[in-house]
């Protein structure tokens, strides 16, 4: 079973601020790495609190958070940011 990966607007906003090198590691992770998988949830970590429905992706110092839409086979990178500041308000 194979997954759509989109990025919200925000998202590719956050992605393009990035390094090239960085960029490209990051889209091939999406597509290559978690695309592929039968459940996504397997790499991810779910988050809580009022964060929960929303599942981290960890690549190098960044995090992917992502809704994972069951339904539709899609899973939609929200927001690309370091770590540092990928949690806050």
């Amino acid at each position: 079973m194979a997954w759509n990966v989109e990025l919200t607007a925000t998202a590719e906003k956050q992605l393009k601020k990035l390094d090239r090198k960085w960029q490209g590691v990051i889209l091939d992770y999406l597509e290559d790495e978690i695309a592929g998988l039968s459940d996504p949830r397997s790499r991810g970590k779910g988050l809580v609190g009022d964060r929960k429905g929303i599942w981290r992706y960890r690549v190098g110092d960044y995090r992917i958070l992502c809704q994972i839409l069951d339904a539709e086979l899609v899973i939609v990178a929200v927001t690309i940011r370091h770590r540092k500041d990928a949690y806050g308000g």
